[in-house]
């Protein structure tokens, strides 16, 4: 599979519906669900994520990404770009890797080096910004290494296990983005 957007370990391509199997085990993990969502931890039919692939796919205002690993296109995560404000030069951002097992070995990081050049270069959009939860210290720490600014924080946002969470808020501007790649 040729992609438009690749490194050496990964490549960023879309989502179909031949993926709905393993999205669907995905939203079947608590633990996914908790790093990646506010929500209740609840499991998603297969008609909701269908639904979810095609809005933001039809969207003008959104990109969806497949993370897959070059050697075997196995699916192991996505990238999102929503909310896109095309008068303002903004978006959103959220990742997701599925897979426990997949965590913690840099995908991420690749990832989200690909999709920022995406961001800035080809939509060239002026601003990213992205929501994490306390207890998500490893996405926090990622987030920082690739420039993304604390910008503040929602106290107590969020209940887990009986307690409360915050949940904070990072931007990262084009020129932060092209200084933190040139270092």
């Amino acid at each position: 599979m040729d992609a438009l957007l690749h490194s050496e370990m990964i490549s960023l391509t879309s989502i179909t519906e031949a993926d709905l199997p393993i999205l669907l085990q995905w939203y079947r993990d608590t633990e996914f669900l908790r790093l990646f969502d506010a929500l209740p931890a609840s499991p998603r039919t297969e008609s909701s994520l269908k639904e979810w692939i095609k809005h933001t796919t039809d969207s003008h205002n959104g990109y969806l990404f497949g993370i897959r690993r070059n050697t075997d296109q196995q699916l192991l995560g996505f990238v999102e770009l929503d909310r896109i404000l095309w008068n303002h030069r903004v978006c959103g951002l959220a990742i997701a890797i599925g897979d426990k097992d997949h965590r913690g070995k840099g995908l991420g990081q690749h990832a989200l080096e690909l999709v920022l050049t995406f961001v800035f270069d080809e939509l060239n959009l002026h601003r990213v910004q992205l929501t994490v939860f306390d207890y998500n210290t490893r996405a926090i720490k990622l987030y920082e290494k690739l420039g993304f600014k604390h910008e503040g924080r929602y106290r107590d946002f969020i209940q887990r296990n009986g307690e409360r969470y915050d949940m904070h808020l990072y931007g990262l501007l084009q020129h932060e983005w092209e200084k933190s790649i040139s270092n």
